[in-house]
């Protein structure tokens, strides 16, 4: 709290749910390890409240934010600009402001590769099934595709994210070296069909997280086979559904999202500040209980 002062620059978080976050964890220890005036708040904002939330960064004279589901793709035209990738992505999740002239970013499709690299794992030249086209599985696909992932088979129900899925496949087949391809999630033997080649499975989507922790779009552990990375985004629980089915069939590499979630934040982190976080120290503080079990 000695940190705490009349100088000190807020940053926040906005999202909802938003309370399971690890963000003000990581992002307060790196500032204090740091000894950077900053404080990293988390705030309940949804759609309905989004723009007032995204006024109060200037408002305040905040220094930005994390915007995290389901507003990553809904603050796009409350924002003055928005980064390359971010433009190519059509989704933000940390937003910069420079006296009152606020850029969106996408930090996320940096922080899934980086989360791989940091296990050991290259995935490109590769094939990736990937669940979701919005506000995280959208800059997870494009960043895949332009780091040189291979083939990606995107699966997405038919509902408000379709038309997005669709634009996503375009760019990828024409701005990459990448080939991309659309299914619809409802269909079940397509989707078994395509994990069976599958080199990586990520679950990009919101299920497996609050108030969905005990559903999983794959349910039959024969799905996978063991020589696959199966990557859930969610990381509370730190062990998901998902995971415990891609267990039962004895994947090597079954990950949560803490490892994006902290990659992301990292990239996020000198955005702002324009210091390098300490991964290292952080990554001992998120990890530790998985280390000791």
């Amino acid at each position: 709290m000695e940190r705490i002062d009349g100088h000190t620059i807020l940053i926040g978080l906005m999202a909802h749910p938003i309370r399971h976050s690890m963000s003000p964890t990581m992002h307060n220890n790196a500032f204090a390890k740091l000894g950077l005036n900053f404080a990293y708040l988390a705030f309940e904002i949804d759609c309905d409240r989004l723009a007032a939330g995204v006024e109060a960064i200037r408002t305040l004279d905040m220094r930005g934010a994390n915007i995290s589901m389901p507003n990553k793709q809904k603050i796009l035209p409350l924002l003055d600009q928005l980064s390359p990738a971010a433009k190519l992505a059509g989704a933000v999740n940390t937003v910069v402001n420079d006296h009152g002239v606020l850029t969106g970013y996408t930090t996320d499709g940096t922080g899934f590769m980086k989360a791989l690299e940091d296990e050991g794992l290259d995935i490109r030249g590769k094939k990736m099934v990937l669940t979701g086209a919005g506000g995280a599985g959208t800059p997870i696909a494009i960043q895949a595709a332009l780091d040189g992932v291979a083939e990606i088979a995107i699966f997405n129900n038919q509902d408000s994210h379709w038309e997005q899925a669709k634009k996503n496949v375009a760019i990828i087949n024409e701005q990459t070296n990448g080939h991309a391809s659309l299914h619809r999630l409802e269909d079940q033997a397509d989707f078994k069909q395509e994990l069976a080649t599958a080199d990586i499975y990520c679950d990009a989507t919101g299920v497996g997280m609050k108030p969905l922790e005990d559903k999983t779009l794959v349910e039959d552990p024969s799905w996978f086979h063991q020589d696959m990375i199966v990557f859930d985004t969610v990381y509370a629980p730190r062990t998901t559904k998902l995971m415990k089915v891609a267990k039962a069939a004895n994947v090597k590499h079954v990950l949560n999202g803490l490892g994006m979630m902290l990659e992301q934040g990292a990239e996020a982190f000198k955005l702002w500040t324009g210091k390098e976080m300490p991964v290292e120290y952080i990554r001992q503080l998120l990890f530790a209980d998985e280390e000791e079990r």
